[in-house]
């Protein structure tokens, strides 16, 4: 039974009268402990912390660079329909061979003689030292190039996937061979055109004809292994030769990075900013969750943003996939081959993360940590791994690994922003008073401004193709 005083209202499981008050009743003159508001979407924001910030006075940022040829192949797209795969024409100018070229109608002729095909893991695709007869276009897969090495043994020369191609010399030179095994390693889909449909289209065009004499009569003048023009040195010489005579060229059009924006409208009823700030400053709180979400969208911007996001933006020379799926300890150690002189960190999903410490793990590895400010991160070969939650997750669980080098005395990679701006709340962001409308509400301009660049191409390496899904 339970009791009820007539009084107070209160009760007892005992059906007894209370003696004394019940909390129920005391909370209402107590002062109740809050903490401030919280927000499940705040992350780490490692990028913001390790990047090194350059005041981009002006709004814009040039990066001068020592002339370079442009070498190697871009990636090219394909569009479908059901299962049915097919290249679209002007991408097909991602060929070297093609490079430049703007006949629409030509690049629809050869485009429509591409065939698809099929191959299983394992299959043969190209064989090296075969007459080169084909150009292949990888849609979908991925296929090991093969080599033999100085003891006649097999080796891996790199892993190609969907978008990457090769025999596309066969268009310039028609004695080509392959130069090494295409064998896939994942089932593949791949458009070819042969030698003699490509020929077809050739004889037929008189513009594509002069394109391809003037591609390969062209010089592209002396460079060294990493496409930048010759400075040319003497050495190992004795006596009084002749010196050779030498200048260093620079870009003619190097690229400036512009300041990005991230912004919002903060807006506060008077009634609330005048009445409720006791003991938090509501204002003050709405202000810190705002700024919260903005760095967020800043990180997440410097990763994928078209224009100037480390992701898309890494050059095509510095991107692998991985050998078999998951992240592998070989994986990461080619990753920072590319990236070898002074690499700082990894960038990952935390997915990737775990799924690369299952690989280690699968192989008796435990790879030591280092502290880094008084946390304990992971790191293989001592470069920590930080976690990112912006690197994009694709439906299919695969993400992105990325490894770079920092610092404008490094030549690696930067994040841009400029400080000392109208009403500043903290550097690179403002929080300018807009007024006060005729419906009482508190407006703020609350801005950021941010970009990042990557100072020469070999400070920035990413592994693409990543696999996180888990084996049952």
């Amino acid at each position: 039974m339970t009791g009820t005083d007539p009084v107070s209202g209160q009760q007892n499981d005992d059906g007894q009268s209370p003696l004394s008050l019940g909390t129920a009743a005391a909370r209402n003159l107590s002062t109740t402990t809050k903490t401030p508001p919280q927000m499940q979407s705040i992350t780490s924001r490692w990028l913001l912390r390790l990047l090194p910030w350059v005041q981009a006075t002006g709004g814009a940022y040039r990066v001068n660079r020592r002339l370079t040829y442009q070498l190697g192949d871009g990636l090219v797209t394909f569009s479908n329909t059901g299962s049915t795969v097919r290249v679209i024409p002007g991408e097909l100018c991602e060929l070297p061979a093609l490079r430049g070229f703007d006949d629409t109608s030509v690049l629809e002729g050869l485009a429509e003689r591409f065939e698809q095909r099929e191959y299983a893991p394992g299959e043969v695709i190209a064989e090296a030292g075969s007459p080169t007869d084909e150009i292949v276009l990888i849609a979908h897969g991925k296929v090991n190039k093969l080599g033999t090495g100085p003891y006649g043994e097999r080796t891996e020369l790199g892993v190609l996937a969907g978008g990457e191609h090769f025999g596309g010399q066969l268009l310039a030179d028609g004695e080509a061979t392959w130069e090494f095994t295409a064998k896939a390693v994942t089932p593949c889909t791949v458009l070819t055109l042969s030698r003699q449909s490509a020929r077809e289209v050739v004889d037929r065009s008189d513009a594509l004809r002069t394109h391809l004499a003037r591609v390969g009569t062209a010089s592209q003048g002396a460079h060294n292994a990493d496409g930048e023009s010759e400075v040319a040195v003497a050495s190992g010489h004795a006596g009084e030769p002749d010196l050779p005579g030498t200048f260093v060229d620079y870009e003619l059009k190097p690229r400036e990075y512009e300041l990005s924006v991230a912004q919002t409208v903060l807006r506060v009823h008077s009634r609330v900013a005048d009445l409720y700030n006791e003991p938090m400053d509501q204002t003050e709180q709405q202000l810190r969750l705002t700024i919260q979400e903005l760095r967020e969208e800043q990180e997440k911007e410097l990763v994928t943003n078209p224009d100037f996001g480390l992701l898309p933006n890494a050059d095509l020379r510095q991107r692998i996939h991985t050998r078999t799926g998951p992240p592998t300890p070989d994986d990461m150690d080619e990753l920072l081959s590319l990236v070898w002189k002074d690499p700082g960190f990894f960038l990952a999903h935390p997915r990737a993360i775990a799924a690369f410490g299952r690989e280690c793990s699968r192989r008796g590895l435990y790879p030591a940590s280092v502290d880094i400010g008084g946390h304990q991160v992971p790191a293989w070969r001592g470069v920590p791994m930080f976690p990112c939650n912006k690197l994009p997750m694709s439906g299919s669980r695969t993400t992105s690994i990325m490894l770079m080098r920092t610092g404008e005395a490094n030549q690696g990679v930067v994040g841009l922003h400029q400080t000392g701006l109208p009403d500043e709340y903290e550097p690179g962001l403002s929080v300018r008073f807009m007024g006060i409308n005729e419906k009482a509400l508190i407006s703020y301009l609350v801005s950021t401004y941010y970009s990042a660049a990557v100072l020469v191409p070999d400070a920035l390496a990413v592994l693409d193709d990543v696999e996180t899904g888990r084996e049952g």
